[in-house]
């Protein structure tokens, strides 16, 4: 582990440390070590820079979520760790030329309130199905989660199995990810993730104190600009990301997600009977300067069998490798994406009785 790992702790830090201690890219902040070069900005709609529709939850603690197009199922789009409904900008709305798309911003981060509870992914579905009932969105729903998002949907069809028609899992965590991870390559690697989430803890007590821009504090705990979106959308980011609900909702995250996330799905159910359920799965990294290529080989391996372990909970399941992608395939091949969501709808339509016109 490089000796200067822990001086950054913002998300691009995030990548970086889990890349090299679990070799996984296995979470909403966990992607390519380095950014594929993009030409222009592919995210430019400035509606992302405000909250789109603030929902009451109950008690004045509001939540923000964006609905486009009619009709049902509706898609509900879930965000990996630390992220928000901007994940989904080039995804949602061609989905919305088919049914009801509605993207959402989990508690503390985007444009929402931040919870007093801690951010598991069964206090984050809690939140979801409450949100999804006091915004009328009506199931059934077919669920598209990226990253640790799709631990998260998985809770929720487990809990609200009668509501879900389908679901979409884009590189998805897994709840063995860790435990499965950490035995390749160096040793000690769980106990490197718990000084991690010690020292990314004081972003916390930094953003309490306020986080300046310029400052060491903020560089360390806030990103820098995202290649993929303009430049007023990485500012309003950027002052999200330097809150402290922003701050203590990722840390939240953080510090559950190998653990008290990961026994949460442990315990869901193993089986989705003929539930339309599509993985797709990023391209094969190369080898890192810090591993052997049979290191790189037993992740690549690791990575791709977890995925398969995902699709083969359903008779109608699949895995899908996606050529020429890193960990953000909503960004890097957004059509492929939107595909996949399309062909579930379809399916939920058809095991519905309900005709798929609109659908590709």
């Amino acid at each position: 582990m490089a000796p200067d790992l822990f001086i950054r702790t913002s998300r691009s830090v995030f990548r970086a440390f889990c890349a090299a201690a679990l070799g996984l890219a296995a979470l909403s902040s966990i992607g390519r070590a380095e950014p594929l070069a993009v030409a222009q900005p592919s995210i430019t709609d400035r509606s992302y820079i405000r909250a789109d529709r603030l929902v009451d939850l109950g008690g004045g603690r509001m939540m923000n979520i964006r609905c486009r197009g009619v009709g049902s199922p509706a898609v509900i789009f879930d965000a990996g760790l630390g992220d928000d409904s901007t994940t989904w900008a080039l995804v949602q709305p061609s989905v919305a030329q088919t049914t009801q798309a509605c993207s959402y911003d989990r508690a503390g981060l985007g444009f929402s309130d931040g919870s007093t509870a801690p951010s598991t992914a069964a206090n984050n579905v809690r939140d979801l199905h409450s949100l999804l009932k006091a915004a009328r969105i009506e199931p059934p729903y077919v669920l598209v989660g990226h990253s640790t998002a799709g631990m998260y949907l998985r809770v929720f069809a487990d809990q609200y199995y009668a509501e879900v028609a389908g679901m979409v899992l884009v590189e998805s965590s897994h709840e063995d990810q860790s435990v499965r991870g950490w035995t390749i390559g160096s040793p000690r690697q769980k106990e490197k993730w718990d000084a991690y989430l010690e020292d990314s803890g004081e972003c916390v007590v930094r953003a309490r104190e306020g986080l300046v821009k310029g400052t060491a504090a903020h560089d360390k705990c806030v990103d820098p600009p995202d290649e993929h979106f303009s430049i007023d959308i990485n500012d309003a980011r950027a002052t999200v990301m330097a809150s402290l609900r922003w701050q203590a909702a990722s840390d939240s995250e953080r510090r559950a997600i190998f653990y008290a996330s990961a026994e949460e799905t442990r315990a869901t159910r193993k089986r989705y009977d003929d539930l339309p359920l599509i993985v797709l799965t990023h391209s094969p990294y190369p080898k890192r300067e810090d591993e052997t290529q049979a290191e790189r080989d037993k992740r690549t391996l690791l990575w791709e069998s977890l995925h398969t372990e995902l699709a083969a909970m359903s008779t109608r399941g699949i895995n899908v490798i996606v050529p020429n992608t890193g960990h953000y395939i909503q960004y890097e091949r957004p059509q492929v994406v939107i595909d996949a969501v399309r062909q579930a709808i379809v399916l939920a339509r058809k095991g519905a009785g309900a005709p798929a016109e609109g659908s590709d």
